[in-house]
């Protein structure tokens, strides 16, 4: 019988029992434990890792840094951070030619220009500013603006100069794997010189966040493969088949040489060509844009493409430490795109990988294949993968996990793709299986998975967040599925097995008997089945409606929507916003017989994608017509001191770091502070 099951069987027969055994294990769980006893509890390896174990808030006390997504593994997205400005101007851009008018900007230290579509959130770490983009921009000359990539910008924090890109070639599965134009979704994770992002090609990568600036090659991949262009075959005259002749002769037709010089390697006059296999590949050594090289010539159906390998001449390029591609090794098939911002606790990273359904929405291609794993950082090895979600995936998996000492266990929370928040041990594991402690439906046992979004039952989008002891994590759905009723929730991570707020099970007479978690709807009432109460229930408290100016009515705006953002938390205030638009502010206690408190709920009146943040005495939150609303913080500030547009769809969520805010819009990245 599955543990869950069991779980369930055990909480019905006595679940007296059961609390007595639970209430023995978490004796004194609501204190965090001792710093030197957390390595150990890791199974941390090397002394430099002990620093990792830090608490989240000491990490960043300084302010000066946000170096992931929600700033720390606890995913709280509240920086230390002073003189933030509460008003900006950005000026005005020209639609046409991009030329900046910045006459009548104010607060504006740099802006820079990202790809046409954006929705990484910033990243703020040894004086440089990390953003997932596509290659809208184009950088990189071998990658013009046309050449669709998804792209990890690096750019310094002090002027926003480019620094690097990273580049990631679309999947030639298209846009079941790899959507077009969406580039990069995730942040980047940093510690040091090295930073941790999954692509959306479904790789984890490690970089070397100083590029090859330092001189150095750094990390096991070396040399790696660049395309610098390709010659197209387009069936018009004799061009293709003219270089092809011309290669086998040891020569670069003219079109050959205008494919290297719009990619930035014009040839020089030492370029001595070698055949390797008549008309399929060559070899030229010799003088490219002023740098001795080797380049490697390929005839690949219609097109012949041209590659060079990257190394310490290449300033604007990433320079990778390793890499571990999860569809290749794992067999993972990402629906749509891989987006997970990783995390880690001292040697070990984790992430979801994002697999999913196929185009048809209704095949899971691989159903084997993980939902999440643990890495060592350092080298890219599996340590354990989990497979829970199993068959009842609903859509895709693009949250990412966050970690923190519970009830004096370190846990990783992930969100899968069946609607269920699982924690396990954030450890090294067994044999390579993590411990699972517990897990939470966050949708009602009766909701529905209907195609397209018309049903009631949701994926996890957001991030769940860890605050004083407990956990909050909304509900959601992919964005293009529109609005629908969502859930907040406020879990207890103390308890253990299956705390969720229901059970399902079949009634048969007087007997009551679990069954397994059922993809479309765990509970069908016309089957005899029914949703009983849990015992075991996690649920502090739970919020969906509330009757604000108590009229025996519930408006639009006293309901909680889908959500894609994660909760901010400080001194008990919580904010969220959901796809609807609303900003919800809520006490994060709730009330003593565990119903949730809420201040107000403020309408935008334009979706909302991203996140709160909460810094320096006022709250940041943006929307899809690209204005960002500046609360005051507190809990009667129910009214915007300023809305300030941004110029273009602000799907990110705000970032702070070093007296500065940094917002990256659908095509730009600005670093906003006092003069």
């Amino acid at each position: 019988m599955p543990r869950t099951e069991l779980n369930a069987w055990l909480l019905m027969l006595g679940s007296a029992i059961a609390g007595a055994i639970t209430t023995v294990l978490i004796t004194g769980c609501h204190t965090s434990v001792a710093l030197a006893v957390a390595p150990d509890v890791a199974g941390a390896e090397s002394s430099d890792s002990v620093k990792e174990f830090v608490k989240p808030e000491e990490i960043l006390s300084s302010g000066e840094e946000w170096p992931q997504w929600g700033g720390t593994r606890v995913r709280n997205n509240v920086p230390n951070v002073s003189n933030l400005p509460d008003t900006w101007n950005i000026g005005k851009f020209d639609r046409r030619t991009g030329e900046w008018d910045g006459s009548k900007a104010e607060n504006i230290r740099w802006f820079a220009d990202l790809g046409s579509q954006t929705y990484g959130n910033p990243v703020v770490a040894g004086g440089k500013v990390f953003v997932g983009t596509n290659n809208g921009a184009g950088y990189l000359k071998r990658y013009p603006s046309q050449v669709d990539l998804g792209c990890l910008l690096a750019f310094d924090q002090s002027n926003g100069d480019f620094l690097w890109q990273h580049s990631s070639e679309k999947l030639i599965t298209g846009r079941v794997h790899d959507w077009p134009l969406q580039g990069i979704c995730c942040a980047p994770l940093v510690e040091g010189e090295r930073l941790w992002f999954v692509t959306s090609r479904g790789e984890v990568r490690c970089l070397d966040t100083e590029g090859f600036h330092d001189g150095e090659d750094d990390g096991t991949v070396k040399n790696e493969p660049a395309r610098i262009g390709d010659l197209m075959n387009t069936g018009e005259g004799s061009t293709y088949e003219d270089s092809l002749t011309s290669l086998n002769r040891g020569e670069f037709s003219d079109a050959l040489l205008g494919v290297l010089k719009e990619g930035g390697s014009e040839a020089g006059d030492d370029v001595q060509i070698t055949t390797l296999a008549e008309n399929k590949s060559w070899k030229a050594i010799g003088t490219f844009d002023g740098v001795k090289r080797e380049l490697s010539i390929k005839q690949m159906g219609p097109r012949i493409a041209i590659f060079k390998s990257l190394g310490v001449e290449d300033k604007k390029e990433a320079d990778v430490i390793w890499i571990f591609n999860m569809m290749d090794e794992l067999g993972v098939s990402q629906h749509n795109m891989c987006s997970c911002s990783v995390t880690s606790y001292g040697d070990l990273l984790f992430v979801n990988t994002s697999n999913g359904l196929d185009e048809s929405h209704i095949n899971l291609p691989a159903p084997e294949a993980p939902s999440f794993i643990c890495m060592d950082k350092n080298t890219g090895e599996v340590l354990w993968t989990d497979q829970s979600p199993g068959t009842n995936i609903l859509h895709g998996q693009w949250s990412s996990p966050s970690i923190e000492v519970l009830g004096g266990v370190p846990q990783v929370l992930f969100c899968g793709g069946d609607g269920i928040l699982y924690s396990f041990k954030a450890d090294r594991g067994q044999n390579g299986n993590p411990e699972l402690l517990w897990q939470f439906d966050c949708n009602p046992k009766t909701s529905k998975w209907v195609l397209g979004g018309e049903g009631t039952r949701n994926n996890l989008i957001a991030t769940p967040v860890a605050y004083e002891g407990r956990v909050y994590i909304a509900v959601g759905q992919d964005p293009e599925h529109g609005e629908g009723e969502g859930h907040l929730w406020c879990i207890d991570p103390t308890k253990r097995g299956d705390v969720s707020p229901q059970l399902a099970v079949k009634l048969e007479g007087d007997k009551r008997s679990p069954i397994p978690h059922k993809r479309i709807q765990a509970v069908e009432p016309e089957k005899g089945e029914a949703a009983v109460d849990n015992p075991n229930s996690a649920v502090i408290w739970h919020y969906t409606l509330a009757d604000q100016n108590d009229d025996g009515e519930i408006d639009f705006e006293e309901e909680m929507h889908r959500s894609c953002g994660t909760v901010a938390i400080k001194d008990d205030v919580l904010y969220v916003a959901d796809f609807s638009g609303l900003v919800h502010c809520l006490d994060a206690k709730g009330t003593p017989d565990g119903m949730p408190i809420v201040h107000f709920t403020y309408d935008m009146f334009a979706q909302s994608w991203g996140s709160p943040l909460i810094a320096d005495g006022k709250v940041y939150i943006g929307d899809e017509d690209g204005d960002v609303s500046v609360f005051e913080f507190g809990a009667e500030n129910n009214e915007p001191l300023e809305e300030i547009n941004m110029g273009s769809s602000v799907y990110s969520t705000p970032v702070a770091a070093d007296e500065t805010i940094f917002i990256s819009t659908k095509d730009k990245l600005f670093a906003i502070g006092l003069p």
